[in-house]
């Protein structure tokens, strides 16, 4: 099987640790591990491109020699260098550079002063002494590995952004109310990129008294550990195993510092090559003039990127990959919005595995302000959610018909119906056809070979009815990975059928993820953002599901629920494949005004 963009992405990554622990040049590390970056924001699977014998060395980052390296893998399934190295170097080595507080070489002294080539090694050595015996170790930096192992044993080594951002805005609402005069604090990093998974939680902000605010972040009742306690930078672990480094900066230069902090590492390190070939230089206190050595603060992020010429970026699109080529060239879209959305499409009530009644769920659609709805309870195939028979969905269906002339809001009958291993719908065509929304989903054999799964969902999407593919890959974050298919078939089946794709906004799924989300824009295939909503209150994770289309660089112009409802009535009443005439028909005019 050729790999994929990730694995690609990862053997460049330790190509880069290995010559790190080596001892190789910094620039020749960097360039693989903003390598390794790039790789992993592609929409298109590199064997797609060199299949296609497309120039590897026009995408940023990507240099002749790891172009090169590239083709090798794909056509081979190894790289000789990365061969080479490994043998050179200590047996396992290379595992233990995954263990926080572990650089490359504190990797090397570990494997070759202490013969140890293992997490559970390390953690041993951590309780027993002989790590703190380590050149630059000691007692404190030991322990902290030792809690870091740990915790990763027991959460993961990054977060789910659906379990660190609620952590994160209840430690800024504390902070808040524990200093009322506290300015400006935002979460930068990774959070405030909406990335799916994160490592620490970082906090910037600004205030008249920055002690106070340490003060007031150590003192909270869900801190359990005390990293560092300093006038502007406080770092701590909370009890869910999360670390939280809060920053507090000079209002002067608060831009600066957002900025910095905010990252991603490879769109800093572009930003900063651009400013340099300007005369500047940047750090998190400002932009320095190389040639007087004059510096100058920014407040807030808009003047910051002025100042090098550039309009500021959406964080989610900072990822050092198309936003400053095409910032220059004025095509940064207008991002889609939570605001923008006009209904959701994948709803869930206590009929089969929701927990609330069919009327909680309308009235909380209803209350987000949507124009129309689709109840979308599971097939009987699916009967540890208590699917619905074909007699419960036909009776389903009267009630909801019935329910429509007490709201306002439309209500549509659908059903998130079983894709079966065949392929097959799991109601027959005449009971699909009573719906008006049919949401096909994956959930039972999920072991398929990549050919298999690739032919069953693109036989879903051929199918009449169905209007959307419910989270594509069927993954659950940190619990399940996901299936395996051709992605670009079937994209491009979505396209030619008329089907449209979910961004399931469920913070454990998040199904589409960006890159495939970003390649589906790419190919104009309708991407839907639904909440697969299992309680009223659950629609608020709307912001979730935005968050993906944003990061794939969608406009409201690319989200089919968007459109009003008269409009999203004529999408689905329309036969497939006629549907795409609609959806591209509203996209031109909605980027006409």
């Amino acid at each position: 099987m050729a790999p994929t963009n990730q694995q690609i992405a990862e053997l460049f990554e330790d190509l880069g640790t290995l010559l790190e622990m080596k001892g190789d040049t910094i620039f020749k590390i960097r360039a693989y591990q903003r390598a390794a970056r790039t790789i992993e924001q592609l929409s298109s699977p590199l064997t797609h491109a060199l299949e296609n014998g497309e120039d590897l060395t026009k995408i940023p980052g990507i240099g002749k020699a790891i172009s090169e390296k590239i083709a090798e893998y794909i056509n081979t399934g190894q790289v000789s260098a990365y061969q080479k190295l490994l043998e050179e170097l200590p047996p396992g080595v290379l595992d233990l550079k995954n263990i926080p507080g572990i650089g490359p070489k504190t990797a090397m002294a570990i494997s070759q002063e202490l013969g140890i080539s293992t997490v559970e090694g390390v953690a041993e050595a951590a309780a027993d002494g002989r790590l703190a015996t380590l050149p630059r170790m000691g007692k404190r930096a030991a322990e902290n590995i030792l809690r870091h192992i740990q915790a990763v044993q027991n959460i993961g080594s990054r977060t789910p952004i659906g379990e660190a951002l609620p952590v994160a805005e209840q430690v800024i609402a504390a902070l808040r109310e524990q200093c009322p005069d506290i300015g400006p604090l935002f979460p930068a990093g990774s959070l405030r990129r909406w990335e799916e998974t994160i490592g620490d939680i970082d906090l910037i902000g600004t205030a008249p008294d920055p002690e106070s605010v340490g003060n007031a972040l150590v003192a909270l009742p869900m801190v359990k550990d005390v990293l560092v306690h300093g006038p502007k930078k406080t770092s701590v672990v909370v009890e869910s195993g999360i670390q939280i480094d809060l920053r507090i900066g000079e209002p002067g230069s608060f831009g600066a510092l957002l900025q910095y902090f905010t990252g991603s590492q490879q769109h800093n390190i572009r930003l900063r090559d651009f400013a340099n070939r300007q005369g500047l230089s940047l750090n998190e206190y400002g932009i320095t003039n190389t040639e007087t050595g004059q510096v100058e603060e920014f407040a807030d992020e808009e003047s910051f990127y002025a100042r090098l010429g550039l309009p500021w970026m959406p964080p989610e699109l900072r990822t050092g990959l198309y936003e400053i080529d095409a910032s220059l060239e004025d095509r940064l879209p207008s991002l889609v919005q939570e605001s923008d959305l006009k209904g959701d499409l994948h709803l869930h009530s206590e009929w089969s595995d929701g927990n609330d009644p069919i009327e909680m769920m309308v009235e909380a659609a209803a209350a987000q302000g949507y124009e129309y709805m689709a109840l979308t309870d599971h097939s009987a195939g699916l009967g540890v959610a208590n699917g619905l028979s074909n007699e419960r969905l036909e009776s389903q269906i009267k009630l909801l018909r019935s329910m429509q002339e007490k709201y306002e809001i439309t209500i549509l009958c659908g059903s998130e119906c079983d894709i079966r291993a065949s392929g097959e719908m799991d109601y027959p065509d005449e009971i699909l056809a009573q719906l008006d929304v049919v949401v096909a989903s994956v959930h039972s054999a999920m072991g398929q070979d990549q050919a298999t799964m690739t032919a069953r969902m693109i036989k879903a999407m051929e199918h009449p009815s169905v209007t959307i593919i419910g989270h594509l890959t069927t993954r659950l974050l940190g619990q399940r990975e996901p299936v395996e298919f051709d992605v670009e078939a079937v994209l491009q089946a979505a396209r030619d059928t008329g089907t449209a794709l979910e961004i399931n906004a469920s913070p454990e799924r998040l199904d589409l993820k960006d890159t495939h989300a970003y390649r589906a824009r790419e190919l104009g295939v309708p991407l839907v953002i639904n909440t697969d909503s299992h309680h009223h209150t659950h629609l608020n994770k709307r912001r979730f599901g935005v968050a993906v289309a944003r990061r794939a660089w969608c406009r409201p112009e690319d989200i089919l629920n968007t459109l009003p409802r008269e409009a999203f009535l004529e999408f689905i009443r329309t036969p497939k494949p006629q549907r795409l005439n609609v959806f591209d028909k509203r996209r031109t005019k909605m980027v006409a005004t």
